[in-house]
């Protein structure tokens, strides 16, 4: 069989009928064709030979590592000072988390998020009211400790229900400004919502300040001028519960000599006082719980947004940077030049927009995250980062082992080959560990724990740095000591590759030569054809008209001789071009 390269010889002639019924032009287009995507194979060749041993892929990875690295910090530390401006507290917003229900508070659920009203201080100063030491002794079976709310209680026989022991003092803030009796007519001011009750209540305490409440127990609605006797028998028990209460069969109206029907009215007009006084706390409550879940919206939605927009800016002037440096490094270096480079930045930033939304959004998730888990979401992106590396160099050298241009080569240099694969990818790996651990090392140091605006403090910027350049180090060496092993064999496979490839351009632009010399010999044959024929064509119109002349001349016959003399010369150059 001939071989598809095999030289046509420069003497070989080309028969007419080959020339006549081949054709030339597209032969040459598709030679060229070919030629062309034969010399890109040379160059890909000579590029490869260039990359053996070039640390480049493994500056790539470094840079990669560390630029991920600088970017989720940059997340994260929004997300802590998130944290630092809400108190210390991570991003909760949930609506239990602003806005303080009664139901709640009593249960010690507290809405700490609530930045208009601490809410903690006023349920730690409510329950100080209360006796909740579980080693205290009472001497009846009137007490009892509740364990689910830890404090003492103690049955109210009038009301049959039992009700929170008040410690000494409790009650002292509403004594303080209550108006006094009348020792000579031996009378007392009374609470008629005792001062006990509105300790008592969660609602109140919950809503209210300790000086609205002592305001309102010492207001005019809610005291009542009456014998002292009946105040102390009334006690801390509601205005009902004491009228209708009975000692020795009977009610304190008829004991104590008093209107029973004139207490309840005050009763009732004090009660709902109190009520309205409540609700309008409660609602001031939900308006500072919505007001404060707004405001811890717009903080986290500020510290995201700066988040983001650093992210897009810093990948921005990434760009920037890497076309100024190809300008830098080129031959030409002029104003024009340097224009063009910004230009190209531009676009190719604007080309790549899909991609830096998506990385910008990964930096909206992490800052989220951080604001609402805590620093914690920065060390597990690490330790994402870290497999990621690992499993992208195990990716890597499976694909290489597959790859069906490797499965003529030697078990040791793909072992090699692989080696050196893994080698770049955990070296990524290790620049995150050792600048964890360099950075942890140096936090224990006050002056490297001085925080740096956006991106973090000055031990995590010197962590990411050295554990990168020690890593990267470290990864030359090895992918070094690998390279010197394979490389010679490998630089010479590539050589000859781009002999043979070199051979195969050679053998293409011969016969690109022959083709074309054919195809100039195929002109210069279909021009003398040509001429041939307009000739032949020329002899028979002139035959053609010499005839007829000597049809109308036939008696002439000195016009006949001299026609006879024409025919001839005709006839002789007729012959000359046969």
């Amino acid at each position: 069989m001939e071989s598809k390269n095999a030289f046509v010889s420069d003497g070989q002639a080309v028969s007419e009928e080959l020339l006549d019924s081949f054709d030339f032009d597209e032969l040459e287009i598709k030679l060229e064709s070919q030629l062309e995507e034969e010399l890109m194979g040379l160059e890909f060749l000579i590029e490869e030979k260039e990359k053996i041993g070039n640390a480049d892929k493994l500056g790539n990875v470094i840079m990669d590592v560390v630029w991920e690295q600088f970017m989720n910090q940059i997340a994260v530390t929004a997300g802590e000072d998130f944290i630092k401006e809400n108190n210390g507290l991570t991003l909760d917003l949930r609506k239990e988390a602003h806005i303080q229900t009664t139901e709640n508070f009593a249960k010690g659920k507290i809405a700490t998020h609530n930045t208009k009203i601490d809410y903690q201080e006023r349920y730690d100063r409510w329950q100080k009211n209360f006796q909740k030491d579980p080693n205290l002794e009472h001497k009846n079976e009137n007490y009892r400790y509740n364990k689910e709310y830890k404090v003492w209680e103690k049955l109210d026989n009038r009301s049959g229900s039992w009700k929170k022991v008040l410690n000494k003092g409790a009650r002292d803030d509403f004594d303080k400004g209550r108006p006094t009796g009348n020792n000579t007519d031996n009378t007392n001011m009374d609470h008629i919502i005792s001062a006990a009750e509105i300790i008592r209540d969660p609602a109140a305490n919950a809503h209210m300040t300790r000086e609205e409440q002592i305001a309102f127990a010492n207001s005019e609605k809610n005291l009542n001028l009456m014998n002292s006797a009946a105040n102390q028998s009334k006690g801390d028990s509601t205005m009902k519960e004491w009228l209708d209460s009975k000692r020795d069969g009977k009610k304190p109206s008829e004991r104590f000599n008093v209107d029973e029907e004139d207490l309840l009215k005050k009763d009732k007009a004090a009660r709902e006082e109190y009520e309205k006084l409540k609700k309008e706390a409660e609602k001031r409550s939900i308006e500072a719980g919505k007001q404060s879940r707004k405001e811890e919206a717009f903080r986290i939605g500020g510290k995201a947004l700066r988040a983001v927009l650093m992210r897009l800016l810093a990948d921005f002037v990434k760009e920037i940077v890497g076309k100024t440096v190809k300008c830098l490094k080129s031959t030409k270096k002029n104003l024009s030049t340097l224009i063009d480079s910004l230009k190209e930045a531009i676009h190719s930033f604007i080309s790549k927009m899909q991609t830096h939304l998506i990385n910008a959004g990964n930096t909206l998730v992490t800052t989220v995250a951080t604001a609402i888990i805590g620093p914690v979401v920065g060390t597990i992106k690490k330790v994402f980062m870290l497999l990621k590396q690992g499993w992208k160099a195990l990716k890597d050298a499976v694909n290489y082992i597959k790859n069906p241009e490797n499965k003529g080569k030697p078990i040791g240099r793909l072992i090699l080959e692989t080696g050196k694969i893994i080698i770049a990818g955990l070296t990524g790996a290790g620049a995150i560990v050792l600048g964890e651990i360099i950075e942890k090392g140096l936090s224990a140091i006050p002056i490297f724990a001085i925080p740096i605006p956006l991106i973090g403090t000055l031990s995590n910027v010197l962590g990411v740095f050295f554990g990168s350049v020690v890593s990267g180090i470290v990864g030359a060496i090895a992918i070094n000591f690998i390279e010197k092993r394979i490389e010679k064999r490998q630089k010479s496979d590539i050589i000859d590759a781009q002999v043979k490839k070199s051979n195969e351009i050679l053998n293409l632009q011969h016969q690109v030569a022959i083709v074309s010399e054919a195809k100039l010999e195929q002109t210069k044959l279909n021009v003398t054809k040509d001429i041939k024929e307009r000739h032949i064509a020329a002899s028979n119109m002139m035959r053609e008209s010499l005839e007829n002349i000597l049809a109308n001349c036939e008696e002439d016959k000195s016009i006949q001789d001299t026609f006879n003399d024409i025919d001839n010369l005709l006839d002789e150059l007729e012959g000359d071009l046969l």
